[in-house]
């Protein structure tokens, strides 16, 4: 009888353990998302607060679409950020988790599409110089920027709106946020998604290749302007880069979904959350570095931004 007790003893005392070590893991885990989330977060809002300052950035269509793709993966991961602690917290209902997913799967799906607007845009400055001013105008810009925000709100809304009215758990359910769990309850819906987000990949894929293409072929030329397709060359090599990354977002429901039937419980959450790192935060974080740092007109500025304006002198705009 003695031995049961101290057995069951120890038995409850190693559960004990085990639990409060998942605690402590799982703290750390949400500490460091949090940390990096708002790290890069903070870093998006300077640089987006420094394409505000100047006229010349407001008006020329590329940084136009860069301070866009900056909002765009700034509320990306404020919104995954918003799930995690949801989730953290308590399991929400079906409603409040779509409203969530409607956001996070739109910004998902302008990321590519933003990448394909720039490099048309970089196609057009190289291959029609005369007649860039007059084809990619700021009022066209914002208009190509609406459009994606349609094609981005496609998926998510009409999942929600299906849901809503043939789901009578859809108002109190509570969920873990999730594409599968919250909207892959049809067989056509699984389809539609998967179909529409092919067509924009494949689209954006075919776009920036052309652009590329013509763009080296430009390049290549004795007549051209060598410096200036040199610098879009590469600028569309990182568009291709990051379209692959943002192509890893799309693939992360599928690898996740995988990971659950294969792995155990304590497993699939340490993978989960080193794939969401890496998939899902780090190619968001990448922005700034890729498309802002390497451009010297703006780099001055941001920098003196960056140092709380402790300079002096307030940086000009060099154009080239």
């Amino acid at each position: 009888m003695a031995l049961t007790l101290n057995s069951t003893k120890e038995e409850l005392l190693q559960q004990l353990i085990l639990h409060r070590s998942a605690v402590a893991r799982s703290r750390s885990k949400f500490s460091v998302m949090m940390i990096v989330s708002f790290v890069f977060i903070y870093i998006n809002s300077i640089m987006f607060f420094t394409l505000l300052s100047k006229p010349v950035f407001r008006d020329t269509p590329r940084y136009v679409l860069f301070a866009h793709m900056l909002c765009n993966d700034s509320i990306m991961i404020l919104f995954t950020f918003l799930i995690g602690i949801i989730s953290y917290i308590h399991r929400p209902t079906k409603a409040m988790c779509s409203l969530i997913m409607i956001v996070t799967t739109s910004t998902a799906t302008n990321a590519p599409l933003n990448l394909g607007v720039m490099s048309l845009e970089r196609y057009i400055a190289i291959c029609f110089p005369l007649h860039h001013r007059e084809l990619a105008t700021t009022k066209r810009t914002y208009v190509a920027i609406a459009a994606m925000w349609f094609f981005g709100l496609v998926n998510p809304v009409t999942d929600s709106v299906y849901s809503s009215i043939f789901d009578p758990d859809f108002f109190f359910e509570q969920v873990e946020c999730g594409h599968e769990t919250m909207f892959r309850t049809a067989p056509w819906q699984t389809l539609f998604y998967q179909a529409l987000n092919g067509l924009y990949y494949v689209t954006v894929t075919l776009v920036i290749l052309y652009s590329y293409i013509k763009v080296v072929l430009v390049a290549r030329s004795v007549s051209s302007d060598q410096k200036s397709a040199g610098k879009a060359h590469r600028t569309l090599l990182l568009h291709f880069i990051q379209l692959l990354l943002c192509l890893n977002t799309l693939l992360y429901g599928h690898i996740i979904g995988f990971m659950a039937v294969m792995l155990s419980y304590e497993v699939y959450y340490d993978v989960r959350y080193t794939i969401y790192l890496l998939v899902i935060l780090l190619p968001r974080c990448l922005s700034p570095v890729i498309y802002g740092l390497r451009d010297e007109a703006l780099r001055c500025v941001f920098m003196y931004y960056f140092k709380c304006a402790l300079s002096k002198v307030k940086p000009s705009v060099n154009m080239h």
